[in-house]
């Protein structure tokens, strides 16, 4: 197939791994929401992933990359996302501080489900426009020269979304198991406000950095 498969995997590997806008969001439904939260986020960004996948493969992320105003608008549709997302965190914050005395009614109502998590996740992925600008440069160098470019994007790109799913959920077991001890409103709400500022500052940086 024209596969540079060893030297992709070390690259994705360490693509996974580094902090970014996902994980924040993964390790911030892992700590206040626990397991299942934490998890569906892992898969919504993935599933996010997944989609990127395709439509880099068909070309539809190259269109993006390629044109200036459809990176900008969608670029400010996701720093706009976090930035919200962030406001939230810190929203639940105050509100964990105003019922620091009846903990078990501080979310009533504003609890992040499996189904929330997964929304969330998929579509912090799913704007962030710098992911269609990682697989339509970055792939394309582990394929080997004259050889057909659909069908070994694909492989990579679900590779690339494989290794992303094992390390995120493992990441949220270990985050969410972690938690325990961080159950009190006090620290959950200092919990909140840093993420919360974590996810306005990517926001920020998303909107402000260039191509």
């Amino acid at each position: 197939m024209g596969l540079h498969l060893l030297p992709f995997l070390g690259v994705a590997a360490l693509v996974v791994i580094t902090p970014g806008p996902d994980m924040a969001l993964v390790t911030k439904n892992a700590v206040l929401y626990g397991r299942r939260a934490a998890l569906a986020t892992s898969i919504g960004v993935n599933a996010g992933l997944l989609v990127w996948t395709f439509a880099s493969a068909l070309g539809v992320a190259a269109v993006v990359r390629a044109s200036g105003t459809a990176y900008t608008v969608l670029k400010l549709v996701g720093a706009a996302y976090l930035i919200w997302l962030g406001f939230q965190a810190l929203r639940s914050a105050r509100r964990r501080l105003a019922t620091a005395n009846a903990p078990r009614d501080a979310d009533a109502g504003h609890r992040v489900d499996a189904s929330l998590g997964f929304r969330q996740g998929f579509l912090s992925n799913l704007a962030n426009p710098k992911i269609a600008a990682f697989f339509t440069s970055l792939l394309p160098q582990f394929i080997a020269h004259r050889h057909a470019v659909l069908a070994p994007f694909l492989v990579l790109g679900c590779l690339f979304v494989l290794l992303g799913l094992m390390w995120l959920c493992a990441y949220a077991l270990v985050a969410a198991k972690a938690s325990g001890t961080l159950r009190r409103p006090r620290v959950q709400a200092a919990l909140d406000r840093l993420t919360g500022f974590v996810l306005i500052g990517l926001g920020l940086r998303l909107a402000t950095e260039r191509r």
